[in-house]
């Protein structure tokens, strides 16, 4: 399937050592994909226990090199994003740690993400829960994330966000302003059609993109595919978002894909997609 635009999968993992690892790269080229913005699993799914920040490294530089051998089989390339996994925040507490020392480890690992921009990679990823936790963890959790916003503006580079299901997230926006990075540099992983706030990363649901091409506003797409062949099914596969920009084409929407694929990379990140 070939078109007459990029096609860009904006957050999905690569396992070359558990899961499909450069099959699914394939599978996405060959359905017409163009790039990928890969991003690191989190810790705890490549066996990591993390102890201190240079634990983190092994993630970092393992999702680099993915990427590097990615590229090659695309026609356009894939980048990597790097950073902590919200979530760690509760296996680090499940294991002893208190919710302010979760938070510093987890914002010492952030730094280290950050020492590979832009050599290396291209934006970070952090976030908050997306299920109840406590008050002090919460509050953790969000230092961590004002520290990723931080990071962003020190780095010139955008932060993909990992966070609850909200259509209304302007007081994340407002932070990342506060901090001096621009709210259309902080993009909502899995988001829906509709967001205030941050950019949204569309989830490649028919429904979810439809409503964002029919808003008009600008949007990026996803799959969020997690490459473990433990949890098959669990989001949406590699060929997914070529098959819906097939789709979005029969519906008339090409202003809408032409700003996912093009215009929106080209803000956010700073990346061309065309060429």
């Amino acid at each position: 399937m070939e078109f007459d635009t990029p096609v860009l999968d904006n957050h999905l993992h690569l396992d070359p050592a558990n899961g499909r690892g450069m099959d699914a790269v394939q599978d996405f080229a060959r359905s017409g994909g163009t790039h990928l913005l890969v991003v690191n699993k989190p810790s705890w799914t490549l066996g990591v226990d993390v102890e201190e920040p240079a634990d983190f490294r092994a993630a970092f530089e393992t999702t680099i090199d993915i990427v590097r051998e990615a590229s090659e089989l695309l026609d356009g390339r894939a980048w990597p994003v790097l950073g902590v996994h919200p979530g760690l925040v509760s296996h680090l507490t499940e294991r002893g740690y208190t919710p302010d020392e979760a938070s510093e480890l987890m914002q010492a690992g952030l730094d280290i993400a950050a020492e590979y921009v832009p050599s290396d990679a291209l934006a970070l990823k952090s976030g908050r829960p997306h299920y109840d936790v406590s008050a002090d963890v919460w509050d953790a959790s969000n230092r961590v994330l004002q520290h990723a916003l931080a990071l962003g503006a020190e780095n010139d580079c955008a932060v993909q966000l990992h966070t609850e299901a909200s259509e209304d997230l302007t007081e994340i926006a407002d932070w990342a302003v506060e901090r001096d990075l621009p709210a259309h540099r902080v993009v909502k992983h899995y988001a829906g059609g509709r967001l205030a706030g941050p950019m949204p990363s569309v989830m490649s649901e028919k429904d979810r993109l439809e409503e964002a091409a029919e808003r008009g506003e600008p949007f990026l797409m996803e799959t969020d595919f997690i490459d473990d062949p433990e949890r098959p099914g669990a989001v949406l596969g590699p060929k997914t978002v070529p098959r819906r920009i097939r789709w979005l084409l029969d519906e008339g929407f090409d202003d809408a894909v032409r700003t996912a694929h093009v215009e929106t990379p080209r803000r956010v990140y700073g990346i061309e997609t065309l060429g």
